[in-house]
C-alpha cells in the first residue's frame, strides 16, 4: 500500500484532518473490506469512515461491528446499490467527502490534498484521483483517459477538467452532491458516475481530475461480477436519454446497436434499458448547451 504521494513530517501536517470523511457501500464482501479499512485507519488525516452495508448476507456488518468500533457502521434492509453511498454522505458532516469501494484505498495524504483544492475552489464538486491497480500499482487506464482529457482548462480551477470519474477513487463536495440527489438508486452500480457528473456540471459545477491525489484500487480477480457489462450498457443508455440532446441520443444508441448485432452483452443491456423507457422519458432532463457540447466532445 504504498504511493509516490508525498508527504511531510512535520507535526503540523501529521495532525488529524477532519475536512474529509470516507463513505464506502458494501456487500459481501468482509475480507476485502477489512483490509480497506485497515489502510483507511492508518492515514495521517485520520478521517471519519462510514460503512453502509447493503444487506450483506456474509456477515459484513458483523464483522466490522467487532473489528472496527470507530467506523459508523450503517445496516439496510436491503440493496440500494450505490445510491448506498448518500446515505454514508449524509451520515458525515464533513465538508468533502471520499468514496471508497470495499477493495479501494487512499494514499497517505491525498485527502488533504483534495481537501486543499476544495478550499480554494468553491466551484469545485469532485476530484478524481490518479489510480493504481494491483499489488504492482499499475496505473489505471481510466486514469490515463482522464489526464488526456480534451475539455479547455478553467483559469479559476486548476487540474484537468472532466466529465466523469471511477467512484472508487473521487472526492465530493458534500453539500454539491447532496443538492443534485446523489447517485440515482435506479441505476444500481455500473457506470453510475455519469449522470451525477452531468448533473453537477449541469449546476456549475466543476470536476476535475488531481494527478498528485492517488486512490489504490486492488479488485479480486475471482469476485462475482456477472452481469455487471449488461448494467454498464444499460445506464449509458439511461444517461443519455435523460440527458443529452435528440441528436446526440440518437447517434449514441446507433452506435450501441451496431455493437449490440455481436455483442450478447451489449444486446441485453439494450433491451434492459428499453424496458425502463416507461421512467426515463417523463423524467428527461435535457443539460445546457455548454455542458452537451463538452460531453459531445468527448466522443471525437
Amino acid at each position: 500500500m504504498t504511493s509516490d504521494t508525498r508527504q511531510s513530517g512535520s507535526a503540523d501536517e501529521q495532525m488529524p484532518d477532519r475536512r474529509v470523511g470516507v463513505a464506502i457501500a458494501t456487500r459481501n464482501r468482509r475480507i476485502s473490506l477489512a483490509r480497506t479499512l485497515r489502510a483507511l485507519r492508518a492515514l495521517p488525516e485520520s478521517p471519519k469512515i462510514a460503512v453502509v452495508d447493503n444487506a450483506s448476507t456474509d456477515g459484513t456488518p458483523d464483522d466490522v461491528e467487532r473489528r472496527f468500533a470507530d467506523v459508523e457502521l450503517i445496516r439496510l434492509n436491503e440493496n440500494l446499490g450505490a445510491a448506498a453511498r448518500t446515505v454514508g454522505v449524509e451520515a458525515l458532516a464533513t465538508d468533502y467527502v471520499a468514496f471508497a469501494d470495499d477493495d479501494s484505498w487512499w494514499a497517505p495524504g491525498s485527502l488533504a490534498l483534495a481537501a486543499d483544492r476544495f478550499d480554494a475552489s468553491p466551484e469545485l464538486a469532485v476530484v478524481a484521483a490518479r489510480i493504481l491497480v494491483g499489488p504492482e500499482s499499475r496505473l489505471d487506464p481510466t486514469s490515463c483517459l482522464m489526464a488526456a482529457s480534451p475539455l479547455p482548462p478553467s483559469p479559476r480551477i486548476p487540474g484537468v477538467p472532466v466529465l466523469g470519474f471511477l467512484a472508487c477513487a473521487a472526492v465530493v463536495r458534500r453539500s454539491a452532491y447532496l443538492e443534485v440527489g446523489g447517485f440515482d438508486r435506479r441505476l444500481g452500480i455500473g457506470s453510475e458516475e455519469t449522470l451525477l457528473a452531468l448533473d453537477l456540471a449541469s449546476r456549475g459545477y466543476h470536476l476535475v481530475y488531481a494527478d498528485e491525489v492517488v486512490a489504490h484500487h486492488d479488485p479480486d480477480p475471482g469476485a462475482n461480477r456477472d452481469g455487471r457489462s449488461v448494467l454498464q450498457v444499460r445506464n449509458a443508455l439511461w444517461t443519455v436519454w435523460l440527458r443529452c440532446p435528440p441528436i446526440d441520443a440518437v447517434r449514441r444508441t446507433a452506435s450501441v446497436a451496431i455493437r449490440a448485432a455481436h455483442d450478447p452483452s451489449t444486446r441485453e443491456g439494450m433491451i434492459a434499458a428499453v424496458r425502463g423507457l416507461h421512467w426515463v422519458l417523463p423524467d428527461r432532463r435535457p443539460l445546457p448547451r455548454s455542458v452537451a457540447e463538452a460531453f459531445r466532445s468527448l466522443d471525437r
